[in-house]
């Protein structure tokens, strides 16, 4: 059996007798449809990399404040050296960072900060069912089961992004924690989450609204979204479309300010609105590292202002909005 099928198979158990069991009526064959489909070119040797990883008995596993598995004691050094470059393998390692049995996968961005601004203000997760749109190699959907969800899926089609969370997964396979390579376009109107999050995403998408009402078809009624995008300042009428580059990234399209993005939210039958944090990203908190070597977001920045991009436009700045579906 393929490494995937086994994953897949793993995530089909998990939904079997759950409140998302519906899921199963369209999920297991569009997954059939991605693996018979062309993968990236270099699927295979990650897939023959990941099998080359040791299995190892982490003596700790934390989950509550980073996400870190065992610890340097557990593995000889030369176990510690065979997981450091096999890990390597996958780089450019963007989201994190990762702890494995003292290994410090220093990612580019401090996605634990954006978890520590993002936490206080969600409702707890104890017992939810959470959906991570857009999830990366899935960082904050670790943290999300460190707080108690019962059950964790994120979707993202980045077939590295799949590898790098199952490389994390290795060295400790928890069976409530699933990744799909799925686009939240190829998603059944589940309407059973409890929580969605969805962070980095809402600004690449050419139709905001959209992808916003996409996310609410996710949750069941009173269900919770956290959305954490790019924005500007300005008022209700305030969106920017940026021209072909936005801090050289060509795939961003509409930063609307928080005001416009409240406005968004409520007439797609969101209540409870707010603005929970707002803030502008700095270059300790995305920078290029050991783990992620090309340029980061200084390379991205007007070097004499550095309130503004490299094109002109607003320096990133970042907000988090909660809101309920009615």
């Amino acid at each position: 059996m393929r490494p995937e099928s086994l994953w897949f198979k793993q995530c089909y158990q998990t939904l079997l007798d759950s409140p998302l069991a519906h899921w199963l009526e369209t999920l297991p064959a569009q997954l059939t449809e991605w693996q018979k489909s062309g993968k990236h070119g270099e699927f295979d040797k990650w897939c023959r990399l990941l099998n080359k990883l040791p299995n190892t008995t982490p003596s700790s596993v934390n989950l509550l404040d980073r996400v870190e598995f065992g610890s340097v004691d557990d593995i000889d050094e030369y176990t510690g050296k065979q997981i450091n470059g096999l890990l390597r393998q996958f780089m450019p390692w963007r989201k994190g960072p990762f702890h494995i049995h003292g290994i410090h996968i220093d990612t580019e961005w401090r996605s634990d900060w954006k978890w520590d601004r993002v936490v206080p203000h969600i409702s707890p997760l104890t017992n939810r069912n959470v959906l991570d749109v857009g999830c990366g190699s899935g960082y904050h959907m670790w943290r999300m089961l460190g707080a108690g969800a019962r059950t964790v899926f994120g979707i993202d089609p980045t077939q590295l992004f799949l590898i790098q969370f199952q490389a994390i997964k290795h060295f400790y396979r928890n069976e409530n924690i699933h990744f799909l390579p799925l686009g939240i376009e190829e998603m059944q109107p589940l309407q059973a989450f409890d929580t969605v999050f969805s962070m980095g995403v809402l600004y690449h998408r050419k139709d905001p609204m959209l992808f916003l009402n996409q996310l609410k078809q996710q949750l069941r009624k009173g269900g919770e979204l956290v959305l954490e995008t790019l924005v500007v300042d300005g008022d209700e009428q305030t969106v920017l479309m940026a021209g072909e580059r936005y801090a050289q990234m060509g795939n961003v399209w509409f930063l609307p300010s928080t005001a416009a993005l409240t406005v968004w939210l409520s007439r797609l039958g969101f209540e409870n609105i707010r603005v929970v944090d707002c803030n502008h990203t700095t270059t300790e908190e995305q920078r290029t590292t050991s783990w992620m070597e090309s340029q980061s977001l200084k390379d991205f920045l007007d070097p004499n202002d550095k309130t503004r991009t490299i094109e002109g436009y607003p320096a990133p700045q970042r907000a988090v909005l909660i809101a309920t579906k009615k």
